[in-house]
This record gives structure tokens, C-alpha cells and sequence, in this order.
């Protein structure tokens, strides 16, 4: 059994990927870049006290499911959510929903699915899927993973466990459906909101490790690495920042991207056509972060000596830059 007329498409990002099929599949078809920027997900976070295999947390967007919960109030509709006990209720919940015709979308561990090719498999649970069917011969069920080019098949004791994964982050059998339909918004109206809100996150958070200021207090630890007593363990702190930025997502650079190709989609809904030069800037802006994750990997791979100055240097210029154009694109959205 299949979700009548669900066409799978591939994404750069799970979350945002998810929600633009689910949208897409209940009426509302708005592109990938949109769900991101609608739902204001664009940030910067350094958390020194949530550790991550005892290395510090460093985010380059909102917590997950804040694309989920932050595309209702612009759109409209209300998503159902709910997480459970036990792996037998959840699957037992997902069974049902799928017989009666509805797309799902679910948290899962990365580890933990096997259609992942080896190198993606790692202990990250807030991973985002859709499930728009079962084989009724065999019993898997039917994957639409926006990270992948083609659909993908999980037997049901590798859901349970990917949906029932333990840790940080654990998804609890997370399960999450819109309850009414979506409805086209006030594109000028949701557009301005949502970056405007964005560029409240980046300037002017009360928490200093938040936003622009918390790119310059990683730079600041990023510095303050004691290479000569422990070479070793400043390299797995830096190179913990690029596999944050590189391989959680779309990271640093790839987010920056995203939001860009928003600011250029909605430039004209917004009657704000310097909002395409802002996203050109924008992309110049995750270039440099490209830069600065190809620096890294250089000194971590030893073609460059580890430089420690040189890359916190590099973090506090993409600061002053990011902090010049999220105050533009402020004035811009007005």
C-alpha cells in the first residue's frame, strides 16, 4: 500500500527537505529554500556545555524541528505530533496512518538505517524521513529520504530501531502529520516576518554564544587551543567544527546557500529587489566558510602546520561579515 500520487524528490537537507514534499503533497508546493527561510531556521550557535563525544556544540541553524514547527503560523495548518513507549505502539501508530492514505514524516538515528551508505552512518538522531507506504508481501516500508536520490525500502526492525534509538536527541518513535491543509500565505507579510526574526537570532540574541557574537567566541576558543601540550586534541576540536559545518546537514557554508536562494525567491513576492543582491553576498559569505573548512582540513590532514591564529582569524572575518549584512538585510526587509 502507497500514498496515493507522492513523487519523491531529493533535497540538501532533511528537515527542510521533508516538510517541502509534505507541503508539496498536501497542496501547497513551495521549494526547499522556502521552507528553510520561512521558518527562520538560518543561525549560528557555539554551546561549550552541550558536548557532543566531549567537544562542544556548534550549529549553523535552529534546533531540529524548527522548520517543522515554524512553518505553521505562516501557513497555516497545525502538525500533528506524537512520540511513544514503546516501539510496538509506534510502529503499531504508523501502520495505521499509512492504511489510511496519510504521508508521515518521522525522527530517526542515522546509524541506524541501513539503505545509509557506510560513511553517513553515525550516531545522529534527529534525522528526518518520510514513510509513504509498506510492501504488504514483505513488510518494509517505503522511504522517501530527501539526503538520497531514489526511494529507499526499511524492514520494520531496522524503523524501530532507527525510530527508538537512545541519546541525545532521542527521536522516541516521533511521528508527525499536518492535521488540516496548508494554505498560501501573505507572501510579503510571512517573508518579511521570518527574516526579520532571522536577523534578531544573528544581531541581537541576549545569549552571546548565539548569532554573530557566537561566531567570534568560538574564534576566541579556537585561539586559546594549547597546541604545543596537546597537538592532537586541537586538531579533533577544529576538525569538530568542520565535520558540524561539513557533514551534519548541509552545514555552514551549504545553509548560507539555501538561505540565499530564498532571499533571491522571494525578492520580487516582497517588492524588495535588493533582496537578490543580499543573497549574492550571501553566497559569497558561505564561500568564505568553505574556505575556512578546507584551511582546517588542510592543517588537520598536516599539508599545512596547525595554525590555530590563522583559523581564528578566519572565523572573526566571517563575523565582521556576516554581522554587515545581517544588519543590510534588516534595513532591507523594512
Amino acid at each position: 500500500m502507497t500514498v496515493p500520487s507522492f513523487t519523491h524528490q531529493q533535497a540538501s537537507h532533511c528537515e527542510s527537505g521533508v516538510m517541502s514534499a509534505l507541503l508539496r503533497h498536501y497542496g501547497l508546493p513551495i521549494s526547499e529554500a522556502m521552507a528553510f527561510g520561512l521558518s527562520s531556521a538560518l543561525c549560528f550557535a557555539y554551546l561549550p556545555f552541550v558536548r557532543l563525544s566531549g567537544l562542544p556544540l556548534v550549529s549553523y541553524r535552529m534546533p531540529p524541528r524548527a522548520i517543522v514547527r515554524g512553518l505553521q503560523k505562516p501557513l497555516g495548518f497545525r502538525m500533528c505530533s506524537e512520540r511513544f513507549r514503546s516501539p510496538e505502539e509506534g510502529i503499531a501508530r504508523l501502520d495505521r496512518l499509512l492504511d489510511d492514505g496519510r504521508l508521515v514524516g518521522l525522527q530517526a538515528s542515522v546509524f541506524w538505517l541501513p539503505y545509509m551508505p557506510p560513511d553517513f552512518r553515525f550516531h545522529f538522531n534527529a534525522h528526518n524521513l518520510l514513510v509513504y507506504g509498506r510492501d504488504e508481501a514483505s513488510g518494509e516500508y517505503l522511504v522517501s529520504d530527501p539526503v538520497l536520490e531514489d526511494p529507499q525500502r526499511c524492514a520494520p526492525v531496522d524503523m524501530a530501531k532507527a525510530r527508538f534509538a537512545r541519546g541525545a536527541l532521542a527521536p522516541k518513535g516521533l511521528i508527525y502529520y499536518p492535521a488540516g491543509m496548508p494554505s498560501e500565505p501573505d507572501w510579503e507579510r510571512a517573508a518579511r516576518a521570518a527574516i526579520r526574526k532571522t536577523t534578531r537570532i544573528m544581531l541581537r540574541t541576549p545569549l552571546p554564544l548565539i548569532g554573530v557574537r557566537g561566531i567570534e567566541w568560538l574564534a576566541r576558543a579556537v585561539e586559546r587551543l594549547p597546541t604545543a601540550a596537546d597537538t592532537a586534541r586541537a586538531k579533533q576540536y577544529v576538525g569538530h567544527i568542520v565535520r558540524m559545518q561539513e557533514e551534519i546537514g548541509t552545514g555552514g557554508g551549504g545553509f548560507r546557500y539555501m538561505y540565499a536562494a530564498f532571499l533571491e525567491e522571494v525578492a520580487p513576492l516582497c517588492k524588495r529587489p535588493a533582496l537578490v543582491g543580499l543573497g549574492a553576498e550571501l553566497v559569497d559569505i558561505g564561500d568564505r566558510w568553505r574556505e575556512f573548512a578546507l584551511a582546517t582540513a588542510r592543517m588537520i590532514r598536516d599539508r599545512d602546520p596547525l595554525d590555530v591564529r590563522r583559523l581564528a582569524s578566519l572565523l572573526r572575518a566571517l563575523a565582521t561579515r556576516e554581522r554587515v549584512f545581517f544588519v543590510a538585510l534588516d534595513k532591507a526587509a523594512r
